[in-house]
């Protein structure tokens, strides 16, 4: 099947199909007009690739754990190099996710303080792009 069918029996658009195969992780043949043909196994690898992505993982990671990958939401062997993985962008994960939450942390106690020192003397404020509202 050509990417644009493929596009639309996984719900994925072609751009995304194409970087998916500069990355590695989908192959196709090229036909003789120099078309991509992607076989029915295509469509597994593509919906494989969206759960992996979903759940956080890089595409450099994804290369590494596909060839394992089992059914559409793909079961994974427990094998220790493919755990160790996982558990190393497991770990990246808590980190932005504690960056993120101190960062949450720290701009609400910069609102909370500036509403307390009130604004009257400061230009009103679009809160959409937080550029100040002509008068």
């Amino acid at each position: 099947m050509r990417i644009g069918e493929l596009g639309r029996r996984t719900g994925v658009n072609t751009h995304q199909l194409r970087y998916y195969e500069a990355q590695g992780l989908l192959e196709a043949d090229r036909g003789t007009n120099g078309y991509r043909e992607f076989d029915e196994d295509a469509v597994l690898r593509v919906r494989q690739i969206r759960h992996l992505l979903g759940a956080g993982l890089s595409s450099e990671d994804i290369a590494y754990v596909l060839p394992c990958a089992v059914g559409e939401d793909p079961q994974l062997p427990g094998c220790p190099e493919l755990v160790a993985a996982m558990r190393s962008r497991l770990q990246r994960l808590d980190e932005q996710m504690n960056d993120l939450a101190q960062s949450r942390d720290a701009l609400a106690r910069y609102i909370d303080a500036a509403e307390r020192m009130g604004g009257e003397s400061y230009p009103p404020f679009d809160g959409a792009d937080l550029e100040p509202v002509s008068a």
